[in-house]
């Protein structure tokens, strides 16, 4: 799905991922489940691409549901991954999230689970490397994307600003579908390390002027950042 003239997502409202194209080629962001394979060849071939013009995946956090195709692409066709250095060992697999299950709606749990099911989410494959990056770094890849820390969902969980896009990807930072609930609209993300953290990483985004807010998990966000935090902040405090 084309989004913007340099952006595009791949997925749904339940799992996305998202490619950044420009002139020197492809930057993709997350890498969802394994499933979207498909996805992400047909969208690269819609645009005109293919897998040879994919320069770097980069990873919002170290979750399954962001790492789905990572491996394929770094193993089989050489795409450097990058990932916040406190979410290397989650990305390969070595730690764990401990996050608590929460509050769910069994609906909205079992419409999740068997969209993860169909598209690979129970055979992940986890990183045997990675690039490990650090806040405010500006990557050498298409679209100069830079790291923003976000810490709170994962130790390591980050936001990537691309200004030639207009775009802010903020992976599980904020959801605007949470995935237990069904419920919809910028909130908190459920399966948060650190709930507090990830609020006041919010901060981190704010000033930014990018209009689109895009999740791991939602309906792209188009109304700035400023909107998207101040009605975070209205669910968290109303619980």
């Amino acid at each position: 799905m084309k989004l913007g003239p340099h952006l595009h997502r791949i997925g749904n409202d339940i799992v996305a991922a998202y490619l950044v194209e420009t002139e020197e080629g492809v930057t993709v962001v997350d890498a969802g489940l394994s499933g979207h394979w498909p996805e992400l060849l047909a969208e690269l071939s819609a645009m005109g691409r293919s897998l040879a013009d994919v320069r770097g995946l980069i990873l919002t956090h170290g979750d399954t549901d962001h790492i789905g195709f990572a491996e394929r692409l770094r193993r089989d066709h050489g795409v450097p991954v990058y990932v916040h250095e406190a979410d290397a060992a989650r990305a390969r697999g070595e730690v764990k999230s401990k996050a608590p299950f929460g509050t769910f709606k069994v609906g909205a749990v079992a419409s999740f689970l068997m969209y993860a099911g169909r598209k690979g989410g129970l055979r992940t494959t986890y990183l045997s490397e990675v690039i490990t990056v650090r806040d405010g770094q500006v990557l050498d890849l298409p679209g100069a994307p830079r790291v923003i820390g976000m810490p709170g969902h994962s130790p390591g969980s980050i936001a990537v600003h691309v200004p030639i896009a207009d775009a802010v990807f903020v992976g599980d930072a904020l959801t605007t579908r949470h995935v237990l609930t069904g419920r919809s609209g910028p909130q908190p993300a459920p399966f948060t390390d650190d709930p507090a953290l990830a609020l006041a990483s919010l901060a981190r985004i704010e000033d930014l002027r990018a209009t689109w807010i895009l999740p791991g998990h939602g309906t792209p966000w188009n109304e700035g950042a400023v909107e998207a935090v101040r009605r975070i902040k209205a669910a968290a405090q109303a619980g």
